[in-house]
């Protein structure tokens, strides 16, 4: 495991870790990144960069980690193996290292035709576990996928994904155990709004002693509306929006429906602090990165400078 990644060290010390998210601009315009990353500064561990959201053409993912560290802030680059062949992905992985990117969180990404290059052929040459496979084996043997010896190593704490929502659910806790095997040091799941089906997920996990061997930070996005709520269950898909939660949202006037949703995030991210083999939070607040100081701060974790410290 890489200790000179800030997440890993938090991680290590047994601390509950922090992550946020970050998504860059559409444009070449490096300040709204900059603008994002100075609201969440201070009171995260690391801050996931994603690389090219919903197939949607944006900043590089890597440009934009590298802003970010610039400012002192850890990043965590998000990887996809959609636009990108094997020898891309693996140079982007030397590069990442090179440039003092430390976190690297391995995806499949989006598929294409939900983005604004629907004409894009996706490349798909490797998977998220295959990706996850290649870092490690970059990092812990030296070596590319075809045996290539590298003259030096890439220092990588590896991430993955996780969805405990979709179906068949046994098969959600066998993938998990495959990106664990490849190499994930870390997971990162879908946003909870389901609590009961996460805990089936995690029992799942804990009994197959899959927590034992990574450490998984839940997913939590604040609704800002009803209609925010009405449209993640309707049409992303991964995501289960209890009817349960759309009530509860929706039995407040339009004006209080925020605060509602930052309460239930508040409400989950103790609900997870409570949680055997939960190791941390994953705050993805779309587009509304302001709250996220609120949310944590609410919920107890925040400031994170004496905990930098302490994981020294």
């Amino acid at each position: 495991m890489n200790l000179e990644s800030r997440l890993a060290r938090v991680l290590a010390a047994g601390h509950f870790a922090v992550t946020a998210e970050c998504g860059p601009p559409q444009g070449a315009d490096s300040q709204p990144i900059q603008e994002k990353g100075k609201l969440i500064k201070d009171v995260v561990d690391a801050v996931n960069v994603t690389d090219n959201q919903t197939a949607v053409v944006r900043l590089s993912s890597l440009a934009s980690a590298v802003l970010l560290k610039e400012m002192g802030i850890e990043p965590v680059l998000q990887i996809v193996t959609r636009d990108r062949n094997r020898i891309a992905l693996q140079s982007d992985l030397l590069g990442a290292s090179a440039l003092g990117v430390r976190n690297v969180l391995c995806l499949t990404g989006d598929h294409q035709s939900f983005g604004n290059q629907k004409a894009a052929q996706g490349v798909y040459d490797l998977d998220s576990i295959q990706l996850v496979y290649a870092a490690r084996i970059m990092r812990d043997e030296g070596r590319l996928l075809d045996g290539t010896r590298l003259k030096s190593s890439p220092k990588l704490f590896i991430g993955a994904a996780a969805n405990p929502f979709a179906d068949p659910l046994g098969l959600r806790v066998t993938r998990l155990a495959k990106k664990i095997y490849a190499g994930a040091n870390f997971i990162q799941t879908q946003c909870i709004y389901d609590t009961a089906r996460f805990e089936v997920w995690l029992n799942g996990a804990r009994q197959e002693g899959l927590t034992e061997k990574v450490y998984i930070l839940g997913g939590v996005t604040p609704l800002k509306s009803v209609r925010m709520a009405e449209y993640m269950k309707a049409n992303v898909a991964g995501i289960e929006v209890p009817d349960e939660a759309i009530k509860r949202i929706k039995g407040v006037p339009n004006k209080d429906q925020g605060a509602e949703g930052i309460k239930m995030a508040v409400e989950t991210i103790e609900w997870l602090k409570g949680l055997d083999g939960v190791a941390g939070v994953h705050v993805m607040a779309i587009g509304w990165e302001e709250k996220v100081p609120e949310i944590l701060e609410a919920a107890g974790l925040s400031p994170r400078a004496k905990l930098e410290k302490a994981s020294q």
